[in-house]
C-alpha cells in the first residue's frame, strides 16, 4: 500500500534516555491506524515523532519522502495535523478564536483571512458540536467540551494525516462514541488517521490498521480481526481475557477475567 508518513529504524527518548530503539513503522495512507498498548510503552512517544515534536536521536520520520525533521514546520503543517494529549490554551481566549488558530498555516503575507478560512473554522465546529460555544471562554468549559473545541482546531487545519494522542480522554461514553464516529468519517474521506488509543474496543471497532506495542517495541500489526486475540491481549497488557464477536459491530470485542497477571 502507498505510504506518505513512516518511521524508519528511529530512536525517539528522553534526556538521553531512549523509550524507542530501531523501531520501524509505515502508516498506510488512507487508513485508520490505532496505537494500543500499555501506559509507558512508548505509544506517545513514537507519536510525537511522527508529529516532528521529538527528534530521533537515530534513524528518521518520513513525509512525502523527505525526513520530517528538515522541512519547513509551515509546509509540515499543511499536511499534518495533531491532537495532543494535553494542551494549554492561552488565557482569555475565545472558542471560535482558538479554533481559528487551526487555520495559521495556510495564511501569509499575501493571503489574509477569507471565506475559505471562515468555512473551514465553521465546518470543524459543526463536526465537533461546538458552535453554540463559539463565543465562551476556553478556560471556563469543562473538560470535555475543550477537548471537543481541540479536536475542532485540528479539523480547521484541513491536513491529509492527522495524529491523535487519546483523542477521548475527558470525555462520557455518548461523546467518545460520536468522536470516533467523527473520525471514522475523515477516515472514509480519505484522511489517514494515526491515534493513541487505550479502550481496546473502540480500537478494534474503528481501526483499519492496529498497531500493537510494549516496552518501546511493536509486538504486532495488521487488522484488529489478526491483533485482538486473546493470546496478544494477554501477551500485551498481561491480563487474562475472552475475545468474542462484538453483536453491533462484528469486531473483536475483550472480556477481561480478572486482574492483571503477576
Amino acid at each position: 500500500m502507498p505510504v506518505s508518513l513512516l518511521a524508519s529504524d528511529v530512536t525517539l527518548g528522553y534526556d538521553q534516555s531512549p523509550v524507542i530503539t530501531g523501531l520501524s513503522l509505515d502508516v498506510p495512507d488512507h487508513s485508520f491506524t490505532i496505537v494500543i498498548g500499555p501506559n509507558a510503552c512508548g505509544k506517545s512517544t513514537l507519536l510525537r515523532g511522527l508529529a516532528r515534536l521529538l527528534a530521533p536521536t537515530a534513524g528518521a520520520v518520513l513525509l512525502d519522502g523527505q525526513s520530517i525533521q528538515r522541512q519547513k514546520s509551515k509546509d509540515v503543517a499543511k499536511r499534518l495535523g495533531l491532537l495532543p494529549q494535553s494542551s494549554l490554551a492561552p488565557d482569555g481566549i475565545t472558542v471560535a478564536d482558538l479554533v481559528a488558530r487551526g487555520r495559521f498555516p495556510h495564511q501569509h503575507a499575501l493571503r489574509t483571512w477569507s471565506r475559505d478560512d471562515e468555512a473551514a473554522v465553521a465546518a470543524a465546529m459543526a463536526a465537533t458540536n461546538v458552535t453554540e460555544l463559539s463565543r465562551r471562554l476556553v478556560d471556563e468549559l469543562s473538560g470535555g467540551q475543550r477537548q471537543r473545541v481541540w479536536v475542532a482546531m485540528a479539523l480547521a487545519q484541513q491536513t491529509g494525516h492527522l495524529l491523535l494522542d487519546e483523542p477521548t480522554t475527558f470525555l462520557d461514553i455518548a461523546h467518545q462514541i460520536d468522536l470516533m464516529e467523527l473520525f471514522a468519517e475523515l477516515h472514509r474521506g480519505g484522511t489517514t488517521l494515526v491515534a493513541v488509543l487505550h479502550d481496546l474496543n473502540h480500537a478494534a471497532r474503528y481501526a483499519s490498521h492496529l498497531v500493537a506495542m510494549r516496552d518501546g517495541e511493536i509486538v504486532a500489526q495488521g487488522e484488529p480481526r489478526e491483533i485482538i486475540t486473546e493470546q496478544i491481549v494477554e501477551a500485551v497488557y498481561d491480563l487474562p481475557c475472552r475475545v468474542i464477536t462484538d453483536p453491533v459491530s462484528g469486531t473483536p470485542l475483550v472480556l477481561p477475567l480478572g486482574g492483571r497477571r503477576p
